[in-house]
């Protein structure tokens, strides 16, 4: 990785480097020639268009009160509202989501996910497998993300970075995306596949660095300089790690700063004010829940990203953690947060629909684990990570489909159970990924397959 600076800055760093708002371009994103070509000539994961955007929702969803009603149970398991018809026949939604109900053609419902841990994080969700403690099996330097193997495998495209993280700062650190664990516990980032494939965070001093803070042509000129004034130094670093693509990841860095797209993506006053309209002002969380604010503004960016030529979005929205010990009972939470939840997401999905979008954008829509079954005696749900609902849409993915189904009192699958990894293998396949042949050698040159015990993408959906 190599870096940015500034030359106007005064205040320089013990190693002489002075300190400004430094682009650590290699959290761009990039990709080596040989492990580019690597990847395409021997695996069959040559470039293409396909992108996923992974809607992460911190905290852990309900799945009675959004895509699994049980209406039929006790009053204590069912909770306070009534499930309505959606567009496909025989299949329910809570009363709360009849904007997603209308659409429910256009995506599948997985009732039955199993696989997950209780912890409140983002790293299993982004990852596919637990990590940061003794037992979890993670080999050095961590798991990657799903949005850092993609980047590895298939690098960047019309210069956009590969992999961007939209998702909101939150100030339970281990919602974001930064392999922070909780509780804390060694931090698994970035992962064997580098620091080259983490991703481009927007809450932070990059995206300023992506619009040249208004500089001309001949300060791009003076920052190239400085660039390839590091690059000597680079080169030997690399060569020892073996890297023989240094020139061409620089290149391809550089371009994504230069390009316009990025910057573009970035800037909503270069969207029709009508669909800045559409997608709504959202709303804020109650800050004890250390979550994000349900953000339709956020959704929007990542389509901008998506049509820039971004291969991977991930985007958090809302705070689930409903024990009824913050803010209110679910019956209050429900009727407050999840109108916003069904109004942002039916809107992102109908817009990359109407451009055409959808059919090779996958999306996921999930959280860490579910929610109990059984109300608790404060009038909340607690953690239940025994099953969850999830939202698939898009990347050839079919719609209308309900995979798996789950007891009576919506507890455990007792229909088709779904593994987490059996859905990384999905949003794979959906990019052109094999899973059962691509892997990464990790950091001690052991292969790794991009998913656990042989599983397959789900065949239900497609």
């Amino acid at each position: 990785m190599f870096t940015l600076v500034d030359p106007r800055s005064s205040t320089p760093h013990c190693d002489g480097v002075r300190r400004r708002n430094f682009l650590q371009v290699g959290a761009l994103g990039g990709l080596s020639l040989g492990s580019l070509l690597q990847a395409e000539a021997a695996q069959g994961t040559g470039s293409n268009e396909r992108s996923v955007v992974m809607i992460y929702l911190p905290g852990g969803p309900t799945q009675h009160e959004t895509f699994d009603p049980k209406p039929d149970a006790p009053a204590e398991i069912r909770g306070s509202y009534r499930p309505i018809s959606t567009k496909v026949p025989g299949v329910q939604f809570c009363e709360l989501l009849p904007k997603l109900a209308a659409m429910a053609d256009k995506f599948s419902i997985v009732r039955s996910l199993v696989g997950m841990v209780n912890r409140h994080e983002s790293f299993h969700c982004y990852t596919g497998r637990p990590g940061g403690r003794n037992g979890d099996g993670e080999p050095a330097g961590g798991w990657p993300s799903f949005g850092s193997t993609v980047s590895y495998l298939l690098g960047p495209q019309r210069g956009a970075a590969p992999y961007v993280d939209a998702a909101p700062k939150m100030s339970h650190r281990p919602y974001n995306n930064l392999g922070v664990h909780d509780p804390p516990t060694t931090t698994s980032w970035p992962g064997y596949t580098g620091w080259a494939h983490t991703p481009l965070t927007l809450d932070g001093e990059i995206k300023d660095d992506l619009k040249l803070n208004g500089g001309n042509v001949t300060r791009l000129g003076q920052r190239r300089e400085l660039l390839e004034s590091l690059a000597a130094q680079q080169q030997r670093q690399h060569r020892q790690a073996g890297d023989d693509g240094l020139s061409l990841y620089r290149q391809q860095a550089w371009g994504m700063l230069t390009s316009s797209g990025m910057a573009e993506a970035l800037d909503l006053s270069k969207e029709d004010p009508r669909v800045v309209e559409r997608y709504g002002e959202g709303q804020a969380t109650d800050p004890s829940f250390g979550g994000a604010p349900q953000s339709p503004q956020h959704f929007l960016r990542a389509r901008r990203l998506i049509e820039a030529g971004v291969r991977c979005v991930t985007l958090a929205f809302g705070a689930w953690d409903w024990h009824s010990n913050r803010e209110g009972t679910i019956e209050y939470l429900s009727r407050k947060y999840l109108p916003v939840f069904d109004h942002t997401l039916s809107v992102f999905l109908q817009d990359l629909d109407e451009r055409g979008l959808l059919d090779r954008t996958a999306v996921v829509v999930w959280g860490e684990f579910g929610r109990t079954p059984r109300i608790n005696a404060k009038g909340g749900r607690d953690h239940w990570p025994g099953t969850q609902s999830v939202l698939l849409a898009g990347g050839g993915i079919r719609g209308g489909r309900v995979i798996g189904q789950t007891d009576s009192i919506g507890g455990v699958p007792v229909e088709r159970p779904v593994h987490l990894q059996e859905v990384f293998a999905t949003l794979y396949h959906t990019l052109g990924i094999d899973v059962r042949n691509v892997k990464i050698p990790d950091l001690n040159g052991r292969p790794r397959y991009l998913v656990d015990d042989n599983r397959q993408p789900v065949a239900e959906l497609f």
